[in-house]
């Protein structure tokens, strides 16, 4: 089983505002071999008067359960 970049962890949640700059961290990291796992969160920020998203990825290579 291949390990992921940096010492990374094999599931990660990236999370932010839901904006270009986030569906590009998630486009990137999936470009570097992560997969979606799971469907994204949505929910609206109050303080911050944004919407804020979620979404969990894994490894390609880790053995996960949904």
């Amino acid at each position: 089983m291949s390990t992921p970049p940096d010492d990374k962890p094999i599931y990660r949640l990236l999370t932010g505002k839901d904006d270009r700059a986030f569906c590009d961290r998630v486009s990137e990291a999936l470009a570097q071999g992560w997969r979606l796992y799971g469907s994204p969160c949505l929910t609206w920020d109050e303080e911050g008067g944004c919407m804020k998203a979620a979404q969990a990825v894994v490894w390609k290579d880790a053995d996960v359960v949904k």
